[in-house]
């Protein structure tokens, strides 16, 4: 049976709505969580960070995976909301020497982000080395640079590559090819920005039995593109999307081996950071009695960017 699948944007944007649960309830002056973390730093150090996850619009851009939506407004909020938002945060959290910036969409979108208070949110921020903020390609240009300019810190941008695999990535309904990332990863060099890649393992429209090769590839792409980190993703469902697209074959929970031999790969490449991202590994296939040492074996690669020996289980041997 075919997909029921679009095969235009618009009517894609229509699919996707339409298997869409609720959204929380959303205070527009308080961020909707904020966390500490740790991470490897360029020069091997481990430093903490923290972590402010922005209440804001709904990103303009309906990515098929995507399930940050829940956590967004239908609005954009008023001018000085974000700065109430950081305070909130940073008063309730211990010192750190990055800080994130994450609102569910683009950080240089206007309408998620007012303009006017680029300002005010550089002030409350002045104390982080280096400040990481979150931006679809298409909203890559001299905001960036105006918003560099007023930070103490250095200005880090994370950019979804999501799949190398162009055919894949158009079906994600992004709305980017490759050759624009390209030229939005130009652009932050150009001007002195770093940048951090977002990088999907299996995402929708990939076999299976070929994610792990996709995985490698995108990371290479991501760090011929210049990016300084790469972040490694295991596709999530459970945003109603992804459960009509497992229904029809498009999409199958990623092995948690995939995760694995992606990090491995993009780890001994030795061309940048590589982190797993290993928040809510529990939609995973392939779970097993070892899958706790498996994760804590992947957090200790995040924190000392280095090879370490795979999980020995003598009860499923690691596999």
């Amino acid at each position: 049976m075919p997909s029921s699948y679009p095969e235009r944007a618009t009517a894609r944007d229509r699919w996707i709505l339409a298997g869409r649960g609720p959204r929380a309830a959303l205070n527009p002056f308080e961020p909707y969580a904020f966390l500490a973390e740790e991470e490897c730093a360029s020069d091997g150090e481990v430093v903490p960070v923290t972590t402010i996850f922005l209440t804001n619009r709904e990103c303009s851009f309906r990515c098929v995976m995507c399930d940050l939506w829940r956590n967004t407004l239908t609005e954009s909020v008023p001018r000085g909301a974000i700065p109430k938002q950081i305070d909130f945060a940073l008063a309730r959290m211990p010192r750190a020497r990055a800080v994130k910036l994450y609102n569910s969409g683009s950080f240089f979108d206007p309408a998620a982000i007012p303009v006017g208070d680029y300002s005010a949110i550089a002030e409350r921020i002045r104390e982080f080395e280096r400040v990481i903020v979150e931006c679809h390609p298409a909203f890559v240009g001299r905001r960036c640079v105006e918003f560099r300019d007023l930070l103490e810190g250095k200005l880090e941008v994370a950019m979804g590559l999501e799949t190398a695999h162009p055919e894949a990535l158009e079906r994600l309904n992004k709305r980017i090819k490759l050759e624009q990332f390209a030229e939005a990863a130009r652009f932050l060099q150009r001007n002195e920005i770093d940048l951090r890649v977002f990088i999907l393992v299996q995402p929708p429209f990939i076999k299976a039995d070929e994610s792990a090769y996709w995985a490698e590839r995108s990371l290479d792409f991501a760090f011929d593109c210049g990016t300084t980190t790469a972040t490694l993703i295991a596709t999530r469902g459970g945003n109603g999307a992804m459960e009509m697209l497992a229904a029809e074959g498009d999409f199958v929970p990623p092995d948690l081996r995939h995760l694995e031999a992606a990090m491995e790969y993009g780890l001994g490449l030795g061309r940048g950071r590589v982190f797993a991202d290993l928040w809510d590994l529990s939609g995973t296939s392939g779970r097993s009695c070892c899958f706790d040492a498996r994760v804590a074996r992947l957090r200790g690669m995040n924190l000392h960017q280095q090879i370490t020996s795979l999980v020995h289980c003598t009860q499923c041997g690691g596999n």
